[in-house]
C-alpha cells in the first residue's frame, strides 16, 4: 500500500462536474494497493496518517497532526502510484490490485482512517474520472509505502 499524502489549504474531488469530497486545511490522500496489502497494513498506515505531525504550531514549526489543527481528510483511490516505470515509456500497473481486492481495501482504509482519527473522511468514487484540485500548503507532500515501515 502506498500513499502520496499533501498538506493543503483546500482541496476538493469532482465527478462529472459535481463536486464529491471538498476540505479546508488538511490532508489529500491518493492511495494506491497492491493485491498482496492486509488489514495490519491499513492499520499501520492509519496511524501514521493519523499521527504525523506535519501543521505548524504558534512557532511555525510542524509539530501538530491532521486533528490538532481540526483538518479536513479526502482519500483518493490511484492504482497508477502501483505503476512500474522500469522498462520502456509506458507504465504498466500489473501491481496494481483489481478492483475485488483494491475497492474492499479502499473501503477498509477509509473506514480504518475515520476511527483513528475521528474526522469525517471525503473520497472520490472508485474508478470514476475524477478531478481532483488542491492548494498544497508549503509544499509539504510525503510518500509513505508500506513496504518499507523500516
Amino acid at each position: 500500500m502506498r500513499v502520496v499524502i499533501q498538506r493543503v489549504k483546500e482541496a476538493s474531488v469532482s465527478i462529472d462536474g459535481k463536486i464529491k469530497s471538498k476540505i479546508n486545511q488538511g490532508l489529500l490522500i491518493l492511495l494506491g494497493i497492491e493485491p498482496t496489502d492486509t488489514q495490519e497494513a491499513i492499520k499501520w498506515l492509519c496511524n501514521k496518517v493519523t499521527n504525523l505531525r506535519i501543521f505548524n504550531d504558534e512557532n511555525d514549526v510542524m509539530n501538530l497532526s491532521v486533528g490538532a489543527v481540526n483538518g479536513g481528510i479526502i482519500v483518493v483511490s490511484q492504482f497508477t502510484l502501483m505503476a512500474s516505470t522500469k522498462k520502456g515509456n509506458r507504465p504498466s500497473y500489473i501491481r496494481a490490485a483489481k478492483p475485488d481486492i483494491a475497492i474492499p481495501l479502499y473501503e477498509a482504509f477509509v473506514r480504518e482512517l475515520h476511527l483513528q482519527s475521528q474526522i469525517e473522511i471525503g473520497t472520490g468514487e472508485f474508478g470514476a474520472d475524477m478531478k481532483v484540485a488542491l492548494i498544497n500548503d508549503g509544499p509539504v507532500t510525503l510518500v509513505i509505502d508500506t513496504k518499507h515501515k523500516e
